[in-house]
């Protein structure tokens, strides 16, 4: 296989997002074992404190309650811009009779966090019956008690998770949630402003990108990228030296204003109005921006390397419609339906049979290296490590520090 090179990730982006708007069936992922890396980036310590989530988990109303409400981040659902309604969603209010309700809610982990965490510990509905928080901050939720079990009975498409995924370290036998979709942190450009591209991180702190640059909030992705970019072999582990390290940079390039702005999904907004031409994002935000906005971006796994994530589906402790709540995640882990979702949002789909409904709906999106990654690509990115409590302490309050939280 030829290197996956910025031209490549170029040439994927553009013919994936030239058809997106004939996409409307079905399709998922090849199983590939390197994904068995996906889960492994939260913390696998148990808190110091983990509060007290209410002392049993409300009764099911489902079969009085018709609805379900799913929290999540955005551009993360198929959509159709001409009708604003979300194809797939729709299709399950239709065979299932439930009213759900889709809000882009979640715009960092941490964040989404400080909004919940108060309510979950006191036991009040947070008003969603499915989350979709980052492995890291998935873990939290199950740790401190604050996420229900899943009945396998009334998930049978649970079975369809990629082999990789299926038994990940913070839920062992997937018995509280399951991927929504993974995806790569890696570089954009705008296309005009930065004609010839950009293959690496130094090329961000250039002369001609001062004060244009966007990076996430996300503290395990933007300091992933960086701290790649600096040499450190983040899967191996994260001294505080070189966490220091890369802190050191990120505080340098927002001291003399290279970085534009720290910030979670809002970043989209900046690349449309052109407040920012380049950055370090994510994945699939480019596919949907591009597809609504006439292919003005690029995207690629810098040269040191990318982070590599997954989101996780689960249903807060404070949810009192459980069995709605797993109707629907059953509806998205069915292939035909995982693999619609995917022509949309092209993140790394979690779902067995995926690819091969793809390859009915569109060959050439079907071997796209950003939905079903092989294991070359898949060696351009690492996954963040898991933190133990007094690293993930650290590293937290020092990152708030520097971007000023």
């Amino acid at each position: 296989m030829e290197n996956f090179d910025k031209e490549n990730a170029t040439n994927f982006l553009k013919n994936a997002m030239s058809r997106r708007g004939f996409l409307g069936a079905a399709g998922a992922v090849a199983a590939t074992g390197a994904l068995a890396a996906c889960g492994t980036g939260g913390s696998t310590s148990a808190p110091a404190s983990s509060g007290s989530a209410a002392a049993a988990f409300p009764t099911d109303v489902s079969d009085t309650e018709k609805i379900v409400r799913w929290a999540n981040w955005p551009l993360y659902l198929d959509f159709d811009d001409a009708a604003k309604t979300y194809p797939t969603l729709d299709a399950f209010a239709a065979a299932s009779g439930l009213a759900p309700t889709y809000k882009e809610e979640i715009d960092d982990n941490a964040t989404f966090w400080g909004k919940v965490n108060g309510q979950l510990k006191t036991g009040k509905d947070i008003g969603f019956d499915i989350v979709t928080p980052t492995d890291w901050m998935a873990s939290r939720f199950i740790q401190y008690g604050y996420a229900q079990p899943l009945d396998a009975a009334k998930v049978p498409n649970k079975t369809n998770i990629l082999d990789g995924l299926a038994n990940v370290s913070f839920d062992k036998g997937r018995n509280y949630s399951l991927t929504w979709q993974s995806g790569f942190a890696g570089i954009v450009w705008n296309k005009e402003k930065v004609p010839n591209g950009i293959q690496s991180v130094e090329q961000l702190w250039s002369d001609e990108l001062k004060g244009k640059v966007t990076v996430l909030s996300e503290m395990r992705d933007t300091m992933g990228v960086i701290l790649l970019s600096l040499g450190i072999d983040i899967a191996a582990g994260i001294t505080e030296a070189q966490w220091q390290q890369g802190l050191d940079l990120m505080n340098e390039k927002l001291g003399d204003n290279s970085i534009y702005k720290v910030q979670g999904n809002e970043y989209s907004k900046d690349l449309i109005s052109k407040k920012a031409w380049a950055g370090i994002v994510w994945s699939g935000d480019v596919f949907v921006l591009n597809a609504e906005n006439d292919d003005q971006w690029g995207f690629a796994l810098p040269d040191s390397g990318g982070t590599l994530w997954s989101d996780n589906m689960l249903i807060p402790s404070t949810s009192s419609h459980q069995s709605n709540a797993m109707a629907l995640m059953n509806h998205y882990y069915d292939p035909a339906v995982a693999a619609e979702v995917a022509a949309y949002v092209n993140y790394i789909c979690p779902v067995k049979g995926a690819q091969a409904e793809m390859e009915k709906i569109d060959p050439e999106l079907a071997t796209s290296e950003f939905i079903f990654p092989t294991s070359e690509t898949l060696k351009k990115a690492s996954v963040f490590p898991a933190l133990d409590s007094a690293a993930e302490q650290s590293f937290t309050d020092s990152w708030a520090t520097t971007i000023g939280v």
